[in-house]
């Protein structure tokens, strides 16, 4: 048999209940996090014209865009990442807020790269930004909402790292070796994929700037090489409880052009060392963006839903902390009403209303099945509660489908015994 004649493009994806039930839980994580730590959320446009990329992004991104003409002849494309975004949002309305400004966003970008494991043509990225304060300590702070989510996704100390580095650093290092200012991004692009790239490969493009693979090596080993910047950093985050979170590692400089200074990435320590989140300063961005009509230092950082995923799941008390969470709200409804008297339709239908009403997620059969099947169907639901609607009415059997025990109560208090019983514990899971 032919199977469907139309699919999801490739990279890109559908998100069936379980799937946008487990993306919904990154989001509240995040959503929650950012609001903890006292940043706000905002949100910019999926479109936007390809100049606002093109005008200082760098790298490889500008290969990537999903561009194209709109019908007003405009040219656009679907935001590859945000912050060039942001800092067209921040550019228009910045005197409208108190600095500094510390916003948060949750949203969908585009980039059209190859898929693979932990990446995706489209995704969903978590990013957060602190604009107005040019020392370190918003950094740190930024660094800081980092570790603390992943703590809330389920991870500990040994389970991730942060590697911050300075790519003011890199800029004094070529400085001292003549190396052209034009020149500097090309050289920073080596750097940003020193550990992936080809020992032979690696010394060709090096030896393009006067420099050998054993010297740029001892560059990033030497801890005297570390910002001022990094040292008030790492203090920052010792006073925190954090320093044992993070680490200098000079390799990392990232992609984009339009850093400016300290960036970081959080890395899983475990597994393939993927990074899971980065980002660091971007002083010039926005003065670049409004043509010099604003000028204001700016950090901060994203996470992608993809990676992060992967990592919660191959990570045994970060999926236990997942299945916890989607056991309690992945359930189509915590009360599922079995009308075992067809009789008391009309009775159990005011009883459903009365507790959704009241905010309890309940449901029941829309035709007439029998009592079994309605269990089976309570069972598939994810319910905690099969309430029993039958000849006894006003009476009422509540069954706790995870260790088939039972409770009586009435109709006319089912309300406020329902909703004091969905904050009691169930007793142990049947053998």
């Amino acid at each position: 048999m032919a199977g469907p004649t139309f699919q999801a493009l490739p990279g890109f994806r559908d998100f069936i209940p379980r799937e946008c039930a487990i993306r919904n839980y990154l989001f509240e994580t995040w959503r929650g996090v950012a609001r903890r730590c006292g940043y706000v959320e905002y949100e910019t446009p999926i479109l936007e014209d390809t100049g606002l990329y093109l005008k200082k992004s760098g790298g490889e991104l500008s290969s990537q865009l999903f561009r194209f003409e709109d019908q007003g002849g405009r040219d656009v494309t679907l935001r590859p990442e945000v912050t060039a975004s942001l800092a067209r949002v921040v550019a228009q309305h910045q005197r409208d807020f108190p600095k500094p400004l510390k916003w948060f966003e949750i949203g969908q970008c585009f980039r059209y790269e190859k898929p693979q494991k932990g990446r995706g043509r489209e995704f969903h990225q978590f990013n957060v930004d602190i604009f107005g304060e040019s020392g370190p300590s918003a950094d740190a702070e930024l660094i800081a909402l980092a570790i603390e989510t992943m703590l809330a996704f389920g991870f500990v100390a040994g389970d991730f790292v942060v590697r911050v580095s300075d790519r003011m650093a890199w800029i004094d290092f070529a400085a001292a070796r003549k190396i052209p200012e034009g020149n500097v991004p090309d050289f920073l692009g080596i750097i940003d994929k020193i550990e992936r790239e080809k020992p032979e490969v690696l010394e060709q493009k090096l030896a393009a700037f006067s420099l050998t693979v054993d010297e740029v090596r001892g560059f990033i080993a030497d801890p005297a090489n570390a910002s001022a910047a990094y040292l008030a950093i790492q203090e920052d985050l010792a006073a925190r409880g954090f320093a044992d979170f993070v680490e200098l590692d000079l390799s990392i400089v990232r992609g984009l052009a339009y850093y400016t200074g300290v960036v970081f990435e959080v890395f899983d320590s475990k597994k393939s060392m993927r990074a899971v989140a980065g980002g660091g300063r971007y002083d010039t961005l926005i003065a670049t963006i409004s043509d010099g009509a604003v000028d204001l230092p700016a950090t901060g950082f994203a996470m992608g839903d993809y990676v992060i995923r992967n990592l919660i799941e191959e990570t045994t008390h970060a999926a236990m902390q997942l299945e916890v969470w989607l056991q309690r709200h992945a359930a189509n409804c915590d009360v599922y009403l079995v009308v075992a008297d067809e009789t008391k339709r009309a009775e159990s239908l005011r009883l459903v209303t009365d507790l959704r009403r009241a905010g309890i997620s309940a449901d029941l059969p829309l035709g007439s099945p029998k009592v079994a099947k309605q269990f089976q169907s309570a069972e598939k639901s994810g319910a905690r509660f099969a309430l029993v609607v039958g000849a006894e009415y006003p009476e009422l059997k509540l069954k706790i489908l995870n260790n088939r025990s039972e409770e009586s109560g009435n109709a006319a208090t089912a309300v406020e015994w329902l909703t004091a019983r969905l904050l009691q514990p169930d007793g142990p899971l049947i053998a």
